[in-house]
């Protein structure tokens, strides 16, 4: 539903409870407005992610890399007549997303392994994920699920979200199942806070956000996830034990 696509934005995350999110939802409603795709405020998000071989998109969040990857395929309330292969790059605090169109059809064969259909397509990122997947042995990773409240600006291009009831799951075949079961990411009365721009942030946007919001500590709803539904142990940790 994000409408800026294909350049560089600034982006954010912070943990934090419903407080602060109600308190940062009453001041931005004044000076900001919903986003149009919403359904009373709101809108229901789903999205598989995937991970090579080495779980390399992973633990280079773990590790704190500055320049890296990651691909998903993502849709929107439910709908499976809209699904979007997305794929994400991070340089510092910059981001930048390609997508391209996927039908559910296409989403199961990838699901199942049958990657061939991809080297066909006249698209560059399906194309690469083709390769992706033939060369680093990309298989999807987790589910991940949530309620995202998103407030826009023009102003900075700027959009502030606030995605609650995060879920994960790791039955990738019940992607498009409504029913999927879940295990819940985060504490309860925790959230995730998201901020974009492009350029710059305005002041009256940035003084409306909670005040402590530089004391925040960064989270991923990708690694988390994963974490919650798998057994894997970071490259970290495993180092960490070894000193």
């Amino acid at each position: 539903m994000n409408k800026s696509k294909n350049k560089y934005r600034y982006e954010f995350k912070y943990l934090i409870n419903y407080q602060e999110m109600y308190l940062a939802r009453q001041r931005l409603s004044v000076i900001m407005e919903r986003d149009e795709h919403t359904i009373n405020g709101v809108y229901k998000i789903r999205s598989l992610y995937f991970d090579d071989y080495w779980n390399s998109a992973y633990n280079q969040k773990i590790i704190g890399i500055n320049n890296r990857k990651k691909y998903r395929i993502r849709m929107y309330n439910d709908d499976d007549s809209f699904i979007r292969l997305e794929k994400k790059e991070k340089v510092g605090f910059s981001i930048y997303k390609k997508t391209a169109p996927l039908t559910k059809e296409e989403t199961l064969d990838i699901i199942g392994g049958r990657y061939e259909f991809l080297l066909k397509k006249d698209n560059r990122l399906l194309n690469e994920f083709y390769y992706q997947c033939v060369s680093h042995v990309m298989r999807p990773c987790v589910i991940i699920e949530y309620e995202r409240e998103p407030f826009v600006n023009p102003a900075g291009d700027t959009r502030i979200t606030f995605d609650s009831n995060v879920r994960s799951s790791s039955i990738f075949t019940e992607f498009f199942n409504p029913l999927l079961p879940f295990a819940y990411v985060f504490d309860e009365g925790k959230l995730v806070m998201e901020v974009k721009y492009t350029e710059f942030l305005p002041k009256y946007i940035k003084d409306a956000i909670p005040c402590r919001s530089s004391e925040y500590s960064a989270v991923s709803k990708f690694t988390d996830g994963f974490e919650k539904v798998s057994n894997y142990i970071p490259i970290s940790i495993i180092g960490e034990s070894q000193i």
